[in-house]
């Protein structure tokens, strides 16, 4: 358990360095480390879970529970079998994520453009909630990132 806890403070200070976390989860107890990003403005925690697939990692990104669901985490448990190396290498694919989401145009602003000039033609307004804009923002990336996999497969 020790060995479990120090890399759990290896990753977390890892993801503090990166100066993008929330780190949310408490030194004690269970070791994990629950993180939420600082600014959601651009991407959000389901897209670094998405992505962060890529490298072989399963990281859930949750909404938290009633009251707080405008709240959403990763969580990343560190098992028994989780090394130092390995919370090292899951820092450097969650920093190789985050520069290629900065490199994306911001979801929730195309998302948010479209709204409006779709409330422009209509004349009516039409207000969802947060985890509806989260889940419709969630797939359309999962449709882009479904056909931009599907197109680099085409030889032709």
């Amino acid at each position: 358990m020790e060995n479990c806890h120090e890399n759990a403070i290896v990753l977390k200070e890892g993801l503090e360095k990166t100066g993008r976390f929330n780190i949310v989860s408490k030194d004690n107890g269970v070791p994990l480390v629950a993180f939420s990003l600082k600014d959601s403005k651009r991407h959000d925690e389901f897209e670094i879970s998405e992505m962060l697939r890529r490298f072989g990692w399963i990281v859930p990104a949750y909404t938290m529970p009633a009251d707080a669901q405008h709240i959403t985490v990763l969580r990343v448990v560190i098992r028994e079998d989780f090394s130092r190396t390995l919370a090292e290498r899951i820092v450097i694919d969650i920093q190789k994520v985050l520069h290629e989401l900065d490199t994306l145009p911001a979801k929730v602003n195309a998302k948010l453009a479209m709204a409006e000039e779709e409330e422009a033609k209509s004349g009516t307004v039409v207000k969802k909630t947060a985890i509806e804009t989260q889940r419709e923002v969630a797939a359309f990336w999962k449709k882009y990132v479904s056909e931009r996999k599907t197109n680099k497969n085409k030889i032709c």
